[in-house]
């Protein structure tokens, strides 16, 4: 019997999962590059590279950072009953909720404005360096922002029965079929208002968590329940997952809804990343400043690349 629990135990571990997974993370900030301005992709497209592999950055953060979780999610409920209800600017937000309650239960949309500024300061000082540091950061943060898990307290189903499907909807989804989406997007376009434009992203995302959650239960009450899983080996560990026949259906049901999220966040990343240099005075990027990281900086980095590989617990997934 103790083997036996042993066995169970090994079978059935907890579905970790980082906000879009890290493929689809890097996949969407490699092709927001290839919507931006003549006067831009030269430069990004230099270092699409550092843009691709840092587009997981804010999620190793978490690792040295107590603060950076709420940076990636926005639970409506625990605000108000209705995101309109909630007030689109930080001090407004601040006054009527305070500090603790923002920490709790999310700053998404404010931290893509934060970032969006200091991508601006970073472009008017012309610092290679802080440009594609603030230029990953906000397409993960932007990223994020498309995910619907990410806008709810229900954010992994832990209220309706449906534990596992944030990992579900935003790894498995994306890595199985993105081959298949059409990621032709079109050129990156001025944004007037960037916290305006955050709030927008965020409240379309929000209207699909209804969705997220009902096409699941609805599948997951008529699949066969032998068909639903399968397993895989690895170092040593039997994990259980959901079946690609499992994934495939609920991926059909939603019509697409992976590939449109997917293909809104590069535009809109791109969008940012141009509308933050034309804020700048549309410096010529250029000879650029290269400012290297100071060596506490390099130190903290160090630090978080090794608490991420060692897997420290985190607490609430992302």
């Amino acid at each position: 019997m103790k083997r036996l629990t042993i066995l169970i135990a090994l079978i059935i571990p907890p579905i970790l999962c980082t906000s879009w997974g890290f493929f689809a993370h890097q996949r969407i900030n490699n092709l927001a590059v290839f919507t931006l301005p003549a006067d831009m992709i030269g430069f990004y497209k230099k270092h699409v590279k550092y843009i691709t592999e840092h587009a997981v950055d804010p999620d190793k953060r978490r690792y040295a950072d107590t603060l950076e979780a709420p940076r990636h999610y926005l639970d409506v409920e625990n605000y108000e009953k209705t995101i309109d209800s909630i007030p689109e600017k930080w001090n407004d937000a601040l006054a009527k909720y305070g500090q603790k309650q923002l920490n709790a239960s999310g700053i998404l949309p404010w931290q893509i404005q934060r970032t969006y500024y200091s991508l601006v300061k970073a472009f008017k000082t012309r610092d290679s360096v802080k440009i594609l540091k603030y230029s990953a950061d906000l397409g993960h943060y932007i990223g994020d922002a498309h995910v619907p898990l990410h806008t709810t307290a229900n954010h992994n189903g832990q209220l309706t029965n449906q534990v596992g499907i944030h990992a579900f909807w935003e790894s498995p989804l994306p890595e199985l079929f993105s081959t298949r989406y059409n990621f032709v997007v079109g050129k990156a376009a001025y944004i007037e208002n960037p916290l305006k434009a955050a709030w927008s992203i965020v409240k379309h995302t929000h209207s699909l968590v209804d969705t997220v959650l009902t096409f699941e239960a609805t599948l997951n009450a008529s699949f066969p329940s032998d068909k639903k899983y399968s397993f895989s080996e690895r170092n040593n560990t039997i994990l259980k997952q959901y079946s690609i026949e499992y994934a495939k259906s609920y991926h059909d049901r939603m019509n697409n809804m992976v590939e449109k999220q997917m293909r809104s966040a590069i535009l809109e990343i791109g969008s940012f990343w141009y509308s933050a240099w034309v804020d700048a005075g549309q410096p010529v990027l250029k000879n650029l400043i290269k400012l290297e990281p100071t060596p506490d900086e390099k130190k903290a980095e160090t630090d978080i690349d090794r608490k991420f590989e060692k897997g420290i617990p985190l607490g609430r997934e992302i």
